[in-house]
């Protein structure tokens, strides 16, 4: 099986109808090769500093590294890339108003390093969430060359429509194959994981994911960009963080060192910013 890939002038209309139909969607070359440099060099004095994993599961020779929004300027763009904030929302509002950014990680995957365990990232949240409800969008975006050979993201193309017990057959399998600058998009209920890299040199992917505003994230971003760092980012930015209200009722907080205790507040106000609706909870 292979994945289908979709153009960079691919409608969001149609990457949706891709998600609909295989749970994984390829959009090839979305991203310059300047632009792949970039993310690359801003993130890589970090990166060199990850251990690798100490598990199979995180992959004992694959480096993880995150807190990527406070650290670069080129990730900041990436997670407001139009082409998959546009698709992210959409495709997720059937359960939400509001989306967050979820995990920002580069994953670093070196030869020898072994596939993962085939999952499903929605188990983030335990099996609680109904079969229903997709909690959230993801993206892989390469920043080498990704082949079976070296580590590909390997998935179950319709796997999201499965039984949580069924299970995948070899013939079932694909693999993300695509070109630095390209961007894998999948969903949270597709059977997935890292692959196995047998070449000589290591692939290096940026794993940008979002879910339901409603939902807590797997990276904390309050701790991950704190206020004195996200106060300084676009106002979206700072929406998909979460220093924003959830719904009516959901994220707001009353400031301790305040005199006026009794007055909530929406968390745009943490960084500087203020909402009519948010001033004082109910009035």
């Amino acid at each position: 099986m292979t994945v289908a890939t979709l153009p960079r002038e691919a409608t969001t209309d149609e990457i949706l109808s891709q998600l609909t139909a295989d749970g994984a969607v390829i959009v090839s070359d979305v991203i310059d090769r300047k632009t792949v440099q970039q993310m690359t060099d801003e993130t890589m004095p970090y990166i060199e500093n990850t251990p690798m994993g100490g598990d199979d599961f995180t992959g004992r020779k694959t480096q993880r590294t995150g807190a990527l929004v406070a650290r670069s300027a080129t990730c900041r763009r990436l997670v407001l890339h139009p082409l998959v904030i546009d698709a992210t929302r959409k495709f997720l509002a059937p359960f939400t108003k509001k989306i967050l950014l979820h995990l920002t990680q580069t994953i670093r995957i070196h030869p020898g390093g072994a596939k993962q365990t085939l999952h499903r990232d929605r188990f983030a949240w335990g099996s609680y969430l109904p079969k229903s409800i997709e909690p959230q969008l993801n993206t892989i975006w390469a920043l080498t060359e990704f082949t079976e050979e070296n580590g590909a993201t390997r998935c179950i193309p319709g796997s999201h429509t499965w039984d949580w017990d069924e299970r995948a057959s070899p013939d079932q399998f694909a693999y993300a194959e695509m070109s630095p600058g390209s961007v894998f998009v999948y969903t949270g209920s597709i059977l997935h994981s890292g692959g196995a890299n047998n070449s000589k040199q290591a692939r290096l992917g940026l794993n940008l994911t979002y879910c339901l505003g409603w939902l807590r994230q797997e990276e904390n971003q309050y701790l991950s960009c704190p206020p004195d760092i996200a106060k300084n980012l676009e106002p979206e930015l700072q929406d998909l963080l979460g220093y924003t209200q959830g719904d009516f009722a959901l994220g707001y907080y009353s400031d301790p060192y305040r005199d006026d205790g009794g007055r909530i507040l929406g968390p745009e106000s943490v960084v500087g910013r203020t909402r009519a609706d948010t001033k004082e909870f109910g009035a």
